[in-house]
């Protein structure tokens, strides 16, 4: 099993659209009418406004994060000195099979050679308990206090932080 984390190019975006959906959908996490689908759909959007990420699984896309920083248009809850990851999606055929902490370990590595950023910080739905389980094994803490509600919407989402 050979696991590669790069950057995204126009021609990867089917396969992350494809991979977001099922992902969130698959786990049960989102229905499929829910407006957040179309969000995690707009791949193009995410691409033009954070640094997208794919992990190809022996040369074939198997999932994305997206990276953000405080005061960029996808940050949701960065605050200075801190890198965000978002969408974390892996593809439900190859999921628990390393390259979630593949990419994640990617991105804290990317983070402590990253001048100013001190903390990688991410939201997680409160279903995504398999996601909470990595998040916790590679070294993120919750942070309670900085939990928060998506406007509009009656659940809350919990932040994970790691230090870097």
């Amino acid at each position: 099993m050979s696991i590669t984390i790069r950057l995204a190019t126009e021609a990867d975006f089917d396969d992350i659209r494809r991979i977001t959906r099922e992902a969130y959908l698959h786990g049960n996490h989102i229905e499929a009418d829910n407006p957040y689908v179309k969000e995690l759909e707009n791949v193009e959007d995410r691409a033009k406004h954070t640094e997208l990420w794919v992990a190809e699984l022996d040369g074939k896309v198997a999932a994305s994060a997206a990276i953000t920083y405080a005061g960029q248009p996808y940050t949701d809850i960065a605050i200075e000195g801190e890198l965000e990851f978002r969408m974390l999606a892996v593809d439900p055929a190859v999921q628990r099979g390393g390259v979630g902490r593949a990419m994640v370990n990617a991105i804290v590595d990317y983070a402590r050679n990253k001048d100013g950023i001190n903390a990688v910080s991410l939201t997680s739905m409160t279903t995504m308990l398999n996601a909470h389980a990595l998040y916790l094994s590679c070294g993120f803490e919750r942070v309670p206090e900085r939990d928060w509600t998506v406007p509009g919407e009656d659940y809350i989402l919990w932040v994970f932080r790691k230090a870097v």
